[in-house]
């Protein structure tokens, strides 16, 4: 029989891709993994690993093993879902994750709905960039989490994690004169930008992605001068002249009065993700009702 902690870190392995990772995700030892995987390998009587050097890479057996291990996952996370859904209303720690935007303008409304609606429930918020929801979820590190994706980066399908809509944002380009008009249907407004000096976020975050592949679609590579996370960081930048930006609706509150919106057609929209089969979590049903409430009425409803 196999046994499911060891297809849990099998499936950790494949995601991952290294020993090391998988053992900081899981707070195990990078030894303790190894052999692990060796008595799950034992289990299997197949090859599961191939180890060349230091990294290590699954057979095809082992691949085919991670197919079978998602489904197993998923069918226990469900299991779980209905045991709890049997004995009690809504109870307990809640891990929520969610990028900063959506700290500020959505996740305090909504947890003052959940205090009202489920006061059993011991809600626990963290910042996390999109980037890193997914394997904080299969870690278990968060319970739910909000993550975003806009127009030029679709957000790819995350193994073992699934999502639903909430709202959508539409992007602004933010700059210092008021050269642009205040809407437009194409990115040529863009491409008037493209000698100014970029404020962008930092690499590996999506906000930047987005940019840098918007600039593309006008068909200029920014040059970028600043990398802020924080957009009224951005925005106060933009003010002083240092470089026009790509900002979205959530990210704009008092705006500094030099700075001048020109709303574009790019947008972002926020989702819900948590592990599959957890979605019948009476903890997890609670959290996204809530967040649904709490969305301001100017964003898109999806």
């Amino acid at each position: 029989m196999l046994d499911v902690r060891r297809l849990r870190l099998l499936r950790e392995l494949a995601h991952r891709g290294t020993i090391v990772a998988v053992a900081d995700a899981l707070a195990f030892t990078p030894s303790a993994v190894s052999q692990q995987l060796g008595v799950l390998e034992r289990e299997a009587g197949v090859p599961l690993l191939e180890r060349t050097g230091r990294s290590v890479t699954l057979t095809p057996a082992g691949e085919h093993l991670v197919r079978h291990a998602e489904a197993v996952l998923e069918r226990l996370e469900q299991a779980t879902a209905e045991l709890a859904a049997a004995r009690h209303g809504p109870a307990g720690p809640l891990r929520i994750g969610a990028f900063p935007t959506a700290t500020r303008a959505i996740v305090p409304a909504a947890l003052a709905i959940l205090a009202t609606r489920h006061p059993a429930l011991e809600p626990m918020v963290s910042e996390i960039d999109p980037a890193a929801v997914a394997d904080a979820l299969r870690a278990g590190d968060l319970d739910v989490a909000l993550v975003h994706e806009y127009d030029f980066v679709p957000a790819p399908a995350a193994p073992g994690i699934a999502t639903a809509p909430l709202c959508g944002e539409v992007t602004y380009l933010a700059s210092a004169d008021s050269g642009d008009t205040t809407t437009t249907d194409d990115l040529r407004v863009l491409r008037r930008r493209r000698h100014s000096p970029w404020i962008t976020a930092t690499p590996g975050t999506l906000c930047h992605t987005m940019t840098v592949r918007a600039c593309q679609a006008a068909g200029f590579q920014p040059r970028i001068r600043h990398r802020i996370d924080d957009f009224t960081t951005v925005l106060a930048l933009v003010a002083a002249g240092q470089g026009v930006a790509l900002v979205p609706q959530l990210g704009i509150v008092d705006p500094p009065a030099d700075v001048h919106l020109t709303r574009l057609p790019i947008h972002r929209r926020t989702r819900i993700a948590h592990r599959r089969g957890a979605a019948i979590h009476p903890a997890v049903a609670a959290i996204t009702d809530a967040l649904r409430a709490a969305v301001p009425d100017h964003l898109i409803a999806d």
